[in-house]
């Protein structure tokens, strides 16, 4: 399956007022793509547009609430009637209510997963036409490690992220069976420093953090370039969403325990905050357009993405470790038979 070239390629990102969808709009811009931005925030997708204009960039804006199909088919049909046509599409909208299970009402989790579930089911049933039209092109969906392993205090965004990697395996596999050249990735990002923890609704009493340790939006937005332009099934970003990911393939109830240890305080910071400070959960809220969020002295590298990024790296390196092991493992043999 080949791609375009990013400078040859019309992309709608959806959820690109803030965070990882803003940094990944800017960067797809600055490589020459034509950009749609869509989002609730009518003033955090007018800043992104002047930005990008201010560097030379070709955008528009559409308001959009990823819970009304209409409203996203409107995103995507306003981006063929601007430029043509649709290369590529980008699901990055969320919300999340941050809370202990039996504190959170039957609508909070109805409007979770319309939102992180739903809203990217509808983001895949409004381009693919549009893909299909073309004859190629790319679904990248925002989905989470939470979608491999889901976390005490966030139940209904961990259901709906789960809920999307079953959805995106069903899709991929019918695509792929119709033979069409589509690509659907999933993007698996591990805690990232973007306002989502500003903007979410919250039952803790005190403003809610991620586990740390925390990566650079810019990983997660290289990630999305990277994988429209190089068709992938997923992609985790992050190192300790790599290590998170292989624990619970080896033993569920470890990672059980280790959350128990860590996760009730871990997602805890000591700034207080009302269950009725304003929240993005129901309806959107200004004065976080911007990329990252307030946990930068939490952020470290991420050394092991790279390699996902260049395969022959990444089996080279394979290859060597392997070699390594049995060159040791072989030399202790010796040794032993002495």
């Amino acid at each position: 399956m080949q791609l375009k070239s990013i400078n040859q390629q019309v992309i709608a990102i959806v959820g690109a007022s803030s965070g990882i969808g803003r940094e990944t709009a800017m960067k797809f811009a600055r490589r020459g793509a034509k950009v749609v931005v869509a989002a609730r925030s009518e003033l955090g997708l007018k800043t992104l547009v002047e930005e990008i204009q201010g560097f030379g960039g070709d955008a528009i804006a559409v308001v959009a609430d990823v819970s009304d199909f209409g409203q996203v088919k409107a995103i995507a049909d306003k981006t063929v009637a601007q430029y043509g046509r649709l290369d590529t599409w980008v699901n990055a909208a969320a919300t999340g209510i941050i809370a202990p299970f039996e504190k959170i009402t039957p609508e909070e989790f109805q409007r979770v997963i319309d939102v992180n579930l739903m809203g990217q089911v509808y983001g895949a049933m409004a381009a693919l036409p549009y893909l299909k039209q073309e004859g190629r092109g790319a679904l990248i969906h925002i989905s989470s490690m939470e979608g491999r392993r889901s976390l005490p205090l966030q139940s209904p965004y961990s259901a709906a992220k789960h809920g999307l990697e079953g959805f995106l395996e069903a899709l991929r596999v019918e695509l792929q069976h119709e033979k069409w050249p589509i690509s659907v990735t999933s993007i698996l990002p591990s805690t990232i420093n973007t306002p989502f923890y500003n903007k979410v609704g919250t039952k803790l009493g005190v403003k809610p953090s991620g586990i740390p340790p925390y990566y650079d939006p810019s990983l997660v937005a290289d990630a999305i370039l990277y994988v429209a332009e190089h068709p992938t099934r997923d992609f985790i970003v992050g190192d300790a969403g790599k290590v998170l990911d292989l624990a619970q393939r080896i033993s569920p109830s470890l990672v059980d325990s280790l959350l128990l240890a860590i996760a009730f305080q871990g997602q805890r910071t000591n700034e207080p905050k009302s269950e009725d400070a304003p929240n993005n959960v129901f309806e959107p809220i200004n004065n976080y357009d911007r990329v990252e969020g307030d946990f930068g002295n939490l952020t470290i590298p991420s050394f092991l993405d790279s390699l996902d990024m260049n395969p022959a790296l990444k089996w080279g390196a394979i290859a060597l470790a392997v070699f390594g092991i049995a060159g040791f493992l072989g030399g202790w043999s010796n040794n032993g038979d002495v």
